[in-house]
């Protein structure tokens, strides 16, 4: 299925190229590139402050990039004249912190975009809504309110919201930091089982051992930079850089 940039599923779904991002002087991201192609699942590790939050918002066109190139399904995302609801729709973002509505609902919170932004029929939006609570396996907290849910179940109520909107593409932003340890699981199963329904996934995580379970492909990123890449088995058994050596004895 092409669309209308001619882009179809055999060239990468995302692609960024030669990205470079500065906060005022302060340079985050120094030249990266990468490519995600449909149904893969890519995780990107590294320390605090390497740039790797910073990099999925700009796919995401939450941040704007200085140079290079960003692209969604052959679309620029940092063209001035891209319609980013358009972007949004394809490109769902789960953030660390839940960001629910408090006063609504598990199912109203599920609801809110397709209903507003979609415009899609109440009763089709209410049914898909349950069936996405299901999915995320919350059924009977449809009617309960975030400050009633652990931050496990909320964080898998911002999952469902974010599907509610049927991206092709998903983002996690390290979705398990804010976690205790008990309800970090059950977030990186709904996770894992988004994956093997074939959605395309990339994560920023610092959960080693679920990137070595879930990913087709993982980033290091140190300073703004993807130090080294590879397929897990090569990532975790052959590393080379010392670096990346560090970061898995530190971890594994």
């Amino acid at each position: 299925m092409a669309t209308n940039n001619g882009w179809t599923p055999d060239q990468p779904v995302v692609s960024l190229k030669d990205v470079h991002k500065s906060f005022g002087d302060l340079e985050v991201i120094k030249g990266v590139s990468m490519e995600v192609m449909m149904g893969e699942v890519v995780c990107i590790i590294g320390p605090s402050g390497s740039g790797k939050s910073t990099l999925i918002r700009c796919i995401n066109a939450l941040n704007d990039i200085q140079s290079g190139s960003i692209t969604v399904q052959g679309q620029e995302v940092h063209d001035p004249d891209l319609d980013k609801l358009e972007l949004r729709k394809k490109v769902g973002i789960v953030f660390q912190q839940y960001n629910l509505f408090p006063h609504k609902t598990a199912l109203e919170n599920i609801m809110m975009a397709p209903l507003l932004v979609l415009k899609q029929p109440k009763e089709e939006v209410e049914k898909k809504a349950e069936q996405l609570l299901r999915k995320v396996r919350l059924q009977g907290k449809e009617h309960s309110y975030p400050g009633e849910l652990s931050g496990g179940q909320q964080q898998r109520v911002a999952i469902a919201r974010a599907l509610a909107m049927s991206p092709d593409v998903m983002l996690f932003d390290e979705v398990t930091a804010a976690l205790d340890p008990e309800t970090v699981k059950e977030v990186l199963v709904t996770i894992k089982e988004l994956a093997a329904d074939g959605m395309t996934c990339i994560l920023v995580t610092h959960e080693m051992g679920f990137a070595r379970e879930i990913a087709d492909h993982i980033y290091f990123t140190d300073h703004g930079i993807i130090v080294e890449h590879g397929p897990p088995a090569t990532f975790f058994e052959q590393a080379k850089d010392p670096r990346t050596q560090e970061l898995l004895s530190q971890h594994l």
